[in-house]
């Protein structure tokens, strides 16, 4: 029977360098560190939702650090992304001077050239500063398929 090495048991992870290794953090903005493995089930529509509770960015104009809870959802295509280099790259943030709705874009667009998902969306809880709370909501869904006007009308139903 042969051996099976359980740190890697499919081998799909092969080419991931940040698990199981010494976390480094970036001191800014890092979009680098994220990594991708293959999807099991691209055949599948599901969805796969990350919640960061603890989002930091920086005011470009004050340099006060505005805080918020990210959602990520996205339904995978061929690549996943790996989620501890996600947590890594979400960290990158915590120097980076950004506007609220710029965290969310960023945060989209990086992931869209990653991985290329059927549907993705990103949204915003950021935390009130001056008596107001800014909440943006940015999606994506892949061009001249169904999940283009699915995000097209869940864009539209945001409230």
């Amino acid at each position: 029977m042969p051996s099976i090495n359980m740190n890697n048991p499919d081998r799909s992870t092969e080419t991931l360098s940040q698990l199981g290794k010494k976390t480094e953090y970036k001191a800014d903005y890092a979009p680098e560190v994220l990594e991708a493995f293959h999807n099991k089930h691209p055949e599948n529509d599901y969805l796969v939702r990350f919640v960061c509770p603890e989002f930091t960015a920086l005011c470009p104009i004050t340099g006060q650090p505005d805080f918020a809870t990210i959602y990520i959802n996205y339904l995978p295509n061929d690549l996943m992304v790996e989620s501890k280099s996600l947590k890594l790259y979400l960290f990158s943030f915590r120097s980076h001077g950004a506007f609220h709705e710029d965290c969310v874009n960023i945060i989209m667009k990086d992931l869209i050239a990653l991985m290329d998902p059927k549907y993705i969306e990103v949204w915003g809880d950021f935390t009130p500063r001056g008596g107001i709370s800014i909440k943006p909501y940015t999606n994506y869904g892949q061009p001249g398929t169904k999940y283009e006007q699915f995000a097209h009308e869940r864009l539209l139903r945001q409230q």
